[in-house]
């Protein structure tokens, strides 16, 4: 196996960086990083750097920000991959550079495909309350995650997992899954197989109207729901015209009162009933103010003033 071979690595967030990171520290030959431009900022308003471009700039590795791809992949063809590993770019990679590498392109998927195919598999695994997924290894196609798969390797979703906690389990599964699997890209012995397009399902990104819980949802998609969006974005919902994103939760029986029915707080929780249960609130942020768990947040409030108020009410 010859990892002289030129590897261009497109990547983000931090599960791309520790992806990245194994490439780096197994010896691999990585030429060049292409990341998304800097667009978060810190709270003194400047802009912070990807994962994979601080990373990348950190080991002498040359870095590419473009705005566009399909406008500006000479810059990338300039590099002559040898193979191009994608991982959570985040943007729609042109045929032109599809084509180029002589071992392929290939990418580092968030889900077991041709299950959750998109840019959220890991939010959607776990917000249907699916117990498995994984990674897959596959070719690059033209079309959405629909190319041949080479590997696939799975993991169990705790029931009390939320998003951080798969989302940095993943992030390793899929690196010690690209080391295993890249010496037979490059010696052109590992497998390949079609996707099964009869079993294909999608997890596209989340949009904003889909961040809002409903209480008329059984308690268990509520609670899901929460868990597959927390922390970032956050699930929400709203009381007084103000949004209440939560972060933690659990079930409980269900209490007298309407869906949508805040039946008691106090340091336990924010109880809330859904459909067939009642949802206990543990940690949330109230819009203006700072997060906290609701055990202290009882400290500074009165009961009364939330009991038997209906959440979402007037939307």
């Amino acid at each position: 196996m010859d990892k002289d071979i030129r590897i261009v690595f497109m990547g983000t967030p931090i599960f791309a960086r520790n992806v990245l990171e194994g490439l780096v520290n197994n010896g691999y030959n990585v030429v060049l990083c292409v990341s998304q431009e800097d667009k978060e900022r810190d709270r003194k308003g400047n802009l912070v750097e990807t994962a994979v471009k601080s990373y990348a700039k950190s080991k002498g590795i040359d870095v590419f920000t473009p705005h566009r791809i399909r406008d500006e992949y000479e810059e990338v063809l300039k590099y002559k991959p040898d193979i191009i590993i994608t991982c959570a770019y985040g943007q729609i990679i042109p045929k032109v550079i599809l084509d180029y590498p002589r071992l392929g392109c290939i990418n580092v998927h968030g889900s077991l495909l041709p299950k959750y195919r998109g840019g959220a598999p890991i939010h959607w695994a776990i917000m249907n309350g699916e117990k498995e997924t994984g990674i897959s290894i596959m070719y690059m196609s033209e079309k959405m995650d629909a190319g041949d798969i080479i590997s696939q390797r799975s993991m169990v979703i705790g029931d009390g997992d939320i998003l951080d906690d798969v989302y940095e389990k993943m992030s390793f599964l899929g690196r010690d899954l690209l080391l295993d699997t890249l010496p037979s890209i490059i010696d052109g012995t590992n497998d390949r197989r079609v996707q099964d397009e009869s079993l294909v399902s999608f997890g596209y990104n989340v949009k904003r109207e889909e961040e809002r819980l409903d209480f008329n949802w059984s308690s268990r998609d509520v609670y899901n729901r929460i868990r597959g969006l927390s922390t970032v974005p956050g699930a929400y919902f709203t009381l007084n015209g103000k949004r209440i994103k939560v972060y933690a939760s659990r079930v409980t029986n269900r209490m007298n009162g309407e869906n949508g029915e805040i039946v008691d707080i106090n340091r336990n929780g924010l109880f809330i009933n859904a459909s067939d249960g009642t949802i206990v609130i543990l940690d949330m942020k109230i819009e203006g103010k700072k997060r906290c768990l609701v055990r202290d947040f009882v400290n500074g409030c009165k009961r009364e003033e939330f009991v038997h108020l209906i959440v979402n009410a007037g939307e």
